[in-house]
C-alpha cells in the first residue's frame, strides 16, 4: 500500500500576495476569501508568509489616539518559511504541524510554489483514513 503524500491532498489553488501589496487591502482579501494566511511570492519565490497573526500587528502598531497603521505586506509578514515537498508522506507532515505553531505549509517543488497544505487538510485526510 502506497503511503498518502502531500501531493495527493494539497490545495493547488493558493492565494498569494506580493511583498509590495498594501497591508490593509491584504487583510480585506484574507477576510473576503476566508483565508487565514498565504504565501508571499516575488519572482516565483516564496519570500514570506502573511498570516492572521501577522496582521494583528496592525493594531499593535497603531496609536492610542486611533491612528491607523499602514504599510506593505513586507512590513508585517513572517520571513521564516517552513515548507514541505509534495512527495512527503502525510504522517510526517502531521508531526510537523504538532511541532510548529503554523496553520499551513507552502508546498514547494523545484524551487516553485505548487500548493499548500493546511491543518484542516490533515483533518480531511484523517476522515478518509478512518471512515465510519
Amino acid at each position: 500500500m502506497k503511503l498518502p503524500t502531500i501531493r495527493d491532498h494539497m490545495d493547488t489553488v493558493v492565494h498569494t500576495f506580493d511583498p509590495d501589496d498594501d497591508i490593509i487591502e491584504t487583510v480585506q482579501s484574507l477576510i473576503d476569501n476566508h483565508v487565514t494566511g498565504a504565501p508571499v511570492v516575488r519572482d516565483d519565490q516564496v519570500v514570506g508568509i502573511i498570516s492572521e497573526k501577522d496582521c494583528l500587528k496592525l493594531l499593535a502598531h497603531g496609536d492610542a489616539q486611533g491612528g491607523r497603521a499602514q504599510g506593505t505586506v513586507a512590513d508585517y509578514m513572517s520571513t521564516e518559511i517552513r515548507s514541505v515537498h509534495p512527495d512527503m508522506n502525510i504522517y510526517f507532515v502531521a508531526g510537523m504541524f504538532l511541532n510548529d505553531h503554523v496553520r499551513r505549509f507552502p508546498v514547494i517543488e523545484d524551487g516553485r510554489l505548487v500548493g499548500a497544505i493546511t491543518r484542516f487538510d490533515i483533518l480531511r485526510i484523517i476522515r478518509e483514513l478512518y471512515p465510519d
